[in-house]
């Protein structure tokens, strides 16, 4: 049986509808862009257009809006959110309370009263008890450091 345009219509209604809510339950900025495009779609269908075009125009207009919008909309959500646990670590100034020297396996610093293991960012740099270090990564349970200039 061949569907109508209206069928069709209803189709991509359906798909706009369903993409919309898998969006609002994830809140990703992932499924919007193809409810744009299925809502697009949507006139397409009612005008006429084969499955083709439909699924041509589908494609194109996710695709558009996904790589034009995605990045601004993603700039404004995401501006506010704050690092936390690990991720603020990063960046942050210590004192090296044991030399490092990634070598011998050996360093530490302090971080808000406690003791964390610490390597340096360049195996063959050792840096000095004392020294003030900014960390620029974290590996497992260990602090990459560099000396802070």
């Amino acid at each position: 049986m061949m569907m109508t345009h209206v069928s069709f219509a209803a189709f991509w209604l359906f798909m706009t509808v369903l993409l919309a809510v898998i969006e609002l339950s994830t809140l990703g900025l992932i499924t919007i862009w193809f409810a744009f495009g299925a809502a697009v779609t949507i006139i397409v269908a009612l005008l006429g257009g084969n499955i083709w075009v439909q699924l041509f125009t589908f494609i194109i207009v996710s695709t558009v809006i996904l790589l034009t919008v995605r990045p601004i909309a993603t700039r404004h959500f995401n501006n506010h959110i704050k690092k936390t646990n690990i991720d603020a670590v990063v960046g942050r100034k210590l004192i090296v309370k044991a030399t490092i020297d990634n070598i011998k396996g050996t360093g530490k610093v302090d971080m808000d009263g406690s003791t964390w293991l610490a390597a340096s960012s360049i195996d063959e740099v050792v840096i000095e008890e004392g020294t003030e270090v900014r960390v620029v990564r974290v590996q497992g349970a260990k602090l990459i450091v560099e000396r802070e200039v």
